[in-house]
């Protein structure tokens, strides 16, 4: 395992380019995969982010001057091509989330979900959430993301980050007492 200097250096080298990317997507798959299995649910859609996070980090390596952590970088392209995708999925949706009460139910049936009941319905109040709040929720909540780091991720203040992660905590603390 690489350190996020050493890795910088050598995604830097054009000689070493391709082997340090490789390392890059062995050392990050397992924690961007999770990253993005939380904002999108479901496996097989986790997968096919995950693969054009790293088809467009790939692509952007020039961009790439190690200013920031490699973790933070391919985290920011990772949330982006999550939310892109999600703006996407709903536009292509003729239901809401809103409208569809049966989340909880399609993730207990989904064998690649390993959660509670608790945790499906967890995930139901999440998805009703507007999209920055979502975000912002997941971020906190299950990457434990510090806001500093957030506000660099999603180029937003700390202060709105700390609103939105309130106001998300209040609508599904709301949630779980209506379905009490």
């Amino acid at each position: 395992m690489y350190s996020d200097e050493e890795l910088s250096a050598l995604l830097r080298n054009p000689e070493r380019q391709r082997k340090a990317f490789e390392a890059v997507v062995q050392q990050y798959s397992e924690q961007l995969y999770w990253t993005i299995r939380r904002l999108v649910l479901v496996h097989d859609d986790a997968n096919d982010v995950l693969q054009n996070t790293f088809l467009k980090a790939w692509n952007g390596l020039s961009a790439f001057h190690g200013d920031s952590k490699i973790s933070t970088w391919l985290s920011r392209i990772a949330i982006n091509e999550s939310v892109d995708f999600l703006r996407k999925q709903k536009s292509r949706s003729a239901v809401s989330a809103d409208e569809d009460p049966g989340l909880a139910n399609s993730l207990m049936a989904d064998p690649y979900f390993d959660g509670s009941e608790t945790q499906a319905l967890l995930q139901e109040a999440i998805s009703r959430l507007p999209d920055v709040q979502r975000t912002v929720f997941q971020l906190r909540y299950f990457e434990d993301m510090k806001y500093s780091e957030m506000s660099r991720v999603l180029k937003t203040s700390e202060g709105s980050l700390k609103a939105s992660y309130h106001i998300a905590v209040k609508k599904i603390s709301d949630f779980f007492k209506s379905h009490d």
